[in-house]
């Protein structure tokens, strides 16, 4: 056993189960206290890490369309370039057509004319297949370019939003992280796990809660009367049995609220 953790059991078998429940309810409002201020930050760190991963994939959109619209691009050169080669071709051919002497040299030339006329042809709806392509891809480029734009001024703000609250409220939370050291120094380990483990598993983030009204501060069923004598007495630590909350009557948790207030 360390002499920190040998310490903690020394001080323990000191501490009277009455002073165990105020130590308790003292942590327990130092971490509600933590739990406010990080509530304070809302949604916006995810809404942050949101933002950032949409930007990351827009920006590898932009980057695929902006390749897809060149490859277009280049497509529609090198069709109008086989257009003009095919152009020349058949010129040639025509020029040819007239010095033929005989039908079998007519035909043939007039077979490789038909030919270039038929690139040519094919040329022309591959040119306006990518053209049509290409109005397309711009404006879906056009479209991703001002989401990126509005989804980085949403980055922005959010970024300057949260680091606002981060600067108001990082003295209080390293105020509060303090005071929970030293509290915690005054619960032994066992009573400890356990309100990690309770606490941990409540939606609320509470493990002790005040008897109030007859019923359990947590889960809200009805305590019963023997049990909230056992409660007040601070003899042993009380859990409801519905909730598993560690239980502490009303007039000490208002002590203590008073105390650290």
């Amino acid at each position: 056993m360390t002499t920190s953790t040998q310490q903690k059991a020394d001080n323990a078998l000191e501490v009277s189960i009455e002073d165990k429940l105020r130590a308790l309810y003292s942590l327990q409002s130092i971490d509600s206290k933590t739990d406010e201020i990080h509530r304070l930050c809302g949604e916006l760190p995810l809404e942050v890490q949101d933002l950032e991963d949409e930007l990351i994939g827009l920006e590898t959109r932009i980057a695929k369309i902006e390749t897809e619209i060149s490859s277009y691009e280049a497509e529609v050169a090198k069709r109008k370039n086989d257009i003009v080669v095919a152009k020349e071709a058949i010129k040639k051919y025509q020029t040819q057509q007239l010095q033929v002497r005989n039908n079998r040299e007519y035909d043939s030339i007039s077979k490789e004319i038909e030919f270039q006329t038929l690139e040519i042809n094919l040329c022309e709806k591959k040119i306006k297949e990518a053209e049509s392509q290409l109005v397309a891809k711009k404006t879906l480029l056009s479209d991703s370019k001002e989401r990126h734009d509005d989804r980085q001024k949403d980055l922005v703000r959010s970024k300057s939003e949260l680091e606002s609250i981060i600067a108001d409220t990082q003295k209080d939370e390293l105020a509060l992280k303090e005071k929970r050291m030293a509290y915690i120094s005054k619960i032994e380990d066992r009573l400890m796990n356990a309100y990690t483990r309770i606490r941990s598993a409540a939606k609320n983030g509470l493990a002790i809660v005040p008897v109030k009204r007859d019923a359990c501060g947590g889960c809200f069923n009805k305590i019963p009367p023997q049990r909230q004598l056992d409660v007040a007495s601070h003899k042993k630590i009380i859990v409801c049995e519905y909730c598993g909350r560690i239980l502490i009557d009303e007039a000490l948790a208002n002590e203590v609220v008073d105390n650290m207030q």
